[in-house]
C-alpha cells in the first residue's frame, strides 16, 4: 500500500506526515535550516565527537523533511551528501514543502531501498544517518544484524553511525543489542528524548576519550557557529551516569 504523505503547519512549524498524526519531520519555517525536533539535535552529537572538518562524506538512510541533509547542507560545506530515500513522494514534499536543496556536487538523492543500498555498496563514509521509518514506526530491514553488519563496514576510519529508534518500543532493547554486536561495544545510546526517541551513536577507528569540559567546548564552539544547542544533552548524559569519571568514552 502506498504511503499517504500529509503536511501540516501549527505555530509558524510545518510538519510531515505519513497518514496519521505522528510526525515524520519538521521545519519552523522562519528558519529552514535549523532543527526543530530534538531527537535531530542528538542525530548531529558526532559532531562533538570529531575535529571540525568531520565528516567529509555523509550517508543518510531515510530522508523525512530533510532536517538533517539541510543542516548539514549549511554548516558543513566540506561535506559531500548521500541520501536515500524509497518513497519518491517523500524526496517531492521535501522539495516542494520543507526548502531541500536541488542536487549539486555535494548533495546527492537516490529514491532506493537504504538497507539495499547499504548491503550492495563499496562507498565509505564518515558518517552514517539512519532514521528510515514507514507510516506504522516499522523499519525493517535496516534494523537486522545483516544491517549494522554491513553498515559498520562502510564506516571511514574515523566513521560513526547515528541511528533513530524509540525507546518506548517493545524492541528497543533488542534493537541496541544489534547495534553493541556489530560494533563490538562501541556504543553509546542516549537518554530518551520528550518523544521517545533515543538516539544510538556508534563508533570504528581510534577510540574516543572527551572530558567534559572539551566536550562542553566543542558545544559551544558547535552553538557559536551553527546554532545548534547540544550542551543540555551534555548534561542529560551526564546525569545519566554516561560519563563516568568524567570522560565520555567511546
Amino acid at each position: 500500500m502506498a504511503t499517504h504523505i500529509d503536511v501540516s503547519e501549527q505555530a509558524g512549524v510545518r510538519y510531515l506526515h505519513f497518514g496519521s498524526d505522528w510526525v515524520q519531520g519538521a521545519m519552523r519555517i522562519r528558519a529552514p535550516y535549523a532543527l526543530e525536533l530534538q531527537y535531530t539535535r542528538e542525530m548531529m552529537a558526532g559532531l562533538l565527537l570529531r575535529d571540525d572538518d568531520w565528516p567529509r562524506s555523509v550517508l543518510a538512510i531515510g530522508l523525512g523533511a530533510g532536517s538533517l541533509t539541510k543542516f548539514i547542507y549549511r554548516h558543513c560545506p566540506q561535506a559531500r551528501q548521500t541520501v536515500v530515500e524509497i518513497e519518491p513522494r517523500v524526496i517531492a514534499a521535501a522539495r516542494h514543502f520543507f526548502a531541500l536543496p536541488e542536487p549539486d556536487a555535494r548533495l546527492t538523492v537516490e529514491t532506493g531501498d537504504g538497507a539495499d543500498y547499504v548491503q550492495q555498496g563499496t562507498r565509505r563514509f564518515d558518517y552514517v544517518l539512519v532514521d528510515g521509518y514507514d507510516a506504522k514506526a516499522r523499519c525493517g530491514a535496516l534494523d537486522t544484524p545483516a544491517f549494522y553488519a554491513a553498515a559498520r563496514a562502510r564506516l571511514s576510519g574515523t566513521g560513526l553511525m547515528a541511528v533513530n529508534l524509540f525507546g518506548s518500543s517493545r524492541g528497543f532493547d533488542a534493537s541496541l543489542a544489534r547495534i553493541t554486536a556489530a560494533f563490538d561495544g562501541r556504543v553509546l545510546a542516549f537518554p530518551s528524548c520528550d518523544s521517545g526517541n533515543v538516539i544510538v551513536i556508534a563508533a570504528t577507528g581510534e577510540d574516543i576519550a572527551l572530558p567534559l569540559k572539551d566536550l562542553r567546548d566543542r558545544a559551544q564552539a558547535l552553538r557559536t557557529r551553527t546554532g545548534l544547542d547540544l550542551l543540555p544533552t551534555i548534561s542529560r548524559l551526564e546525569a545519566a551516569g554516561h560519563v563516568p569519571g568524567g570522560v565520555l568514552r567511546l
